[in-house]
């Protein structure tokens, strides 16, 4: 059965209709079918009969209001409204491989993609429809299904396509619909998935059911690295159901009966070697320092060199900074289903890299990569690689082991202890100031994983343990980006030194290094306007050129009623100190422009920090939707907020040691802050994503809220009140 067989088949419903429910029984109907090429347009966008449209993205909605903005961004060039298009997305049995959902891509890159096609498509069926109807096509309109004259002649999409594919090319030329004609783009028009979601009724990964299926728990070492030394299998023999299975160090139980593989993930006596191979959490910013070192790189060198020379022996400003490791920690835990036969694996994932997952998954499996096919499906936030693609693994793993569909499902210990983590970072800094009160000269040195070349996807814990073929490396995102500041200056360098492996197994978090290096970089430009007595927006603005980049600061100003002077205020004596502070961001040097600014009150004696306000100017160029836009700069204000403030995995020489809510805290809903947001929208601009920039903001402003309420730098994270009280005693 192929694509258009199957839109025959079931009225186009295989993936995530606007009934807000995905269907995927009807998804798993389909063959397994080769690669469809990204030069194609029908790879992405088909027709059915009566006029609708499906369109197919390798791109996927993690939440991030994705299902609604791709619609839009198709149903613009096709003038097609939303309830007539359907999308599927992620099935790599179905969806070109646009590559990850990741680097907030998904409209800057995916949606834009789908829009040529669009338009590529629009161009040819109002080609098929000049032929047809004798009519140049400049005189033909496409609306709503029909192309038609204004002499009243028409002809449909559907009856355009029944011949089969148009098979078209991919036009990088097709115009696209001007601004003046938008009927969707820029509209903030409704989720399909909210009502489903906020009624309890959204299907996820979680719920995806087989007949036949058993359920599989991991029993995990104590100790990273511990060997199995033997298994005593009779001690789950009375739970109904329960199997063991084995390979090397890898043990899993599996039973048709949840709890029962619940209760035998907990009682199964395993023996394990003993292990501490790791370095200590108490230990990772002198491991940063010492090394060792697989490589020096200068990432930036512009200006006078002599500057920098210079500051040798010169009056500068200096201070380090750290970032620590970091869970994921998604809400909800990880979770896949497979179903591997002798002739091919069908596999629900929540993962954000399904065709990339395709590769890891026939590399267990043992089995040729057009034999797998990986089904997006709903599963926790992530946003960057949690314990997702391992639990897909492990369910793969299982499934061909049992001879049965399996259900793998993460606990709360193992999604804080066993996801890979957001690595650390480190950095100092060395600056010196004009006698006008401008940078002079800027030095950034900065400690980071190196993330390997060309890896192929990230080791996973459980084929690693079973002894199966990994790919050798990290993979940590593009780490050492903004490590510069965006202000002019006489001369800066910024200096890398690249460690090997990370203390704990790495991934990309959410907008991987430009959240630490922002934190850094911005409180450091802080600390410069208050040596150089300048209030800190006047401070940045004096050299800051690009008119996008003030335009966000100005309009933050204005946001929060700025008043300029000198950071700190005066409040710092007092027990109950209030403060302001912001940051600037232009994200990756070449995104989206975004400022945050904050209000806060700190309890000198105790040590609590709260956050009274946040407040957000934010220019990421087209906004498709809105209201999407809006959802993710909150998003991004409160998970920052919250890595900020409490979040740091703990670990001793063996093991993750902080692994439940209580000692491995996030921000609580009665912590939430009043958050005020003005967007930019830049009809005439391409979008430039909005799923990271605002996190990468977050961390300066409230370190800068935090010196102006009371005098003191917080160099390293998280802010808490223990920490703070030590600061301030």
């Amino acid at each position: 059965m192929d694509r258009r067989e199957l839109l025959k088949a079931s009225a186009a419903v295989v993936g995530f209709s606007m009934t807000g429910l995905p269907a995927f029984a009807q998804g798993a109907s389909a063959a397994v079918r080769r690669a469809m090429p990204l030069d194609q347009a029908d790879s992405f966008i088909a027709f059915g009969r009566d006029g609708t449209v499906t369109v197919f993205s390798g791109k996927v909605d993690l939440g991030t209001g994705h299902r609604v903005a791709m619609r839009q961004m198709v149903g613009e060039e096709l003038g097609t409204p939303m309830h007539r298009i359907e999308l599927i997305e992620g099935d790599t049995g179905l969806t070109p491989n646009q590559g990850p959902t990741a680097g907030s891509t998904g409209v800057m890159r995916g949606g834009v993609e789908l829009r040529q096609a669009a338009a590529t498509m629009r161009e040819g069926l109002v080609a098929l429809a000049a032929d047809r109807l004798k009519k140049p096509a400049d005189a033909l309109t496409l609306e709503d299904g029909v192309v038609s004259a204004s002499d009243g002649t028409r002809v449909t999409v559907g009856e355009l396509a029944s011949a089969g594919p148009l098979n078209l090319k991919m036009n990088p030329k097709a115009p696209l619909k001007k601004p003046a004609q938008y009927k969707f783009v820029g509209q903030p028009l409704p989720r399909p998935d909210i009502p489903a979601k906020v009624t309890g009724r959204f299907e996820y990964v979680h719920d995806v059911k087989l007949p036949g299926m058993l359920h599989a728990r991991i029993v995990r070492p104590p100790a990273v690295g511990a060997k199995v030394v033997g298994v005593d299998e009779a001690s789950v023999g009375k739970l109904p159901g329960v199997r063991v299975v084995r390979m090397n160090d890898f043990v899993a139980v599996l039973s048709p009966d949840e709890w029962a593989a619940i209760r035998a993930q907990r009682e199964l006596k395993v023996q394990w070697s003993d292990s501490a191979p790791l370095i200590g959490s108490s230990d990772v910013a002198d491991w940063a320092r010492r090394g060792p070192f697989v490589a020096e790189e200068t990432i930036v060198n512009k200006g006078d060199a002599a500057r920098i020379a210079a500051m040798a022996g010169a009056q500068k400003v200096s201070a380090t900074y750290f970032w620590p490791i970091q869970s994921h920690a998604s809400m909800g835990p990880s979770c896949a289903v497979a179903d591997v036969k002798p002739e091919g694996a069908t596999i629900w994932s929540a993962s954000q890299a399904t065709h990339r997952l395709v590769n890891a998954c026939a590399a267990v499996l043992d089995m040729p990569r057009d034999k797998v096919r990986v089904i997006y499906a709903d599963g926790a936030g992530c946003y960057g690689t949690n314990g997702h693609d391992d639990a897909t693994a492990e369910a793969a793993m299982l499934s061909k082991a049992a001879g049965a569909p399996v259900r793998v499902q993460w606990s709360r210990e193992e999604e804080l202890g066993w996801d890979p983590k957001g690595p650390p970072q480190l950095l100092a800094f060395e600056a010196t100031l004009t006698p006008q009160g401008r940078i002079d000269a800027w030095h950034t040195d900065m400690w980071l994983p190196r993330a390997t070349a060309n890896l192929e996807w990230i080791p996973l814990v459980s084929p690693l343990a079973a002894g199966l073929k990994q790919p050798q490396g990290q993979a940590v995102g593009l780490v050492s980006q903004n490590g510069d500041p965006p202000y002019g200056t006489g001369a800066i360098k910024v200096d890398v030194h690249w460690l090997g492996p990370a203390p704990l197994r790495p991934s990309n978090i959410r907008a991987p290094g430009k959240v630490g290096n922002g934190f850094a970089v911005e409180s450091f430009t802080d600390e410069l306007a208050a040596e150089a007595k300048m209030d800190p927006i006047a401070f940045r603005l004096q050299a800051l050129e690009n008119p996008r980049g003030r335009e966000v600061i100005e309009r933050l100003a204005k946001l929060m009623q700025w008043q300029p002077r000198p950071s700190p205020g005066r409040t710092v004596n007092r027990r109950i100190a209030t403060g302001r502070g912001m940051a600037y961001m232009h994200y990756k040097h070449n995104e989206t422009f975004v400022a945050v600014g904050m209000e806060v009150q700190v309890d000198r004696a105790s040590g609590e920090l709260r956050v009274a306000r946040v407040a957000c100017a934010h220019d990421c160029g087209l906004m498709i939707n809105p209201d999407a836009v809006r959802a993710q700069v909150e998003g991004n204000i409160l998970q920052t907020l919250s890595r900020t403030l409490l979040e740091e995995t703990q670990f001793d020489r063996s093991r993750v040691t902080n692994v439940t809510w209580a000692d491995y805290p996030i921000l609580r809903f009665t912590e939430v802050p009043r958050i005020d947001v003005d967007l930019i929208q830049r009809l005439d601009q391409p979008p430039l994503g909005a799923g990271e920039a605002a996190a990468s903001a977050v961390p300066a402003a409230l370190g800068n809220a935090l010196f102006d309420a009371t005098g003191v730098r917080a160099r390293e994270v998280p802010f808490t009140r223990q920490k703070l009280r030590a600061l301030l005693a």
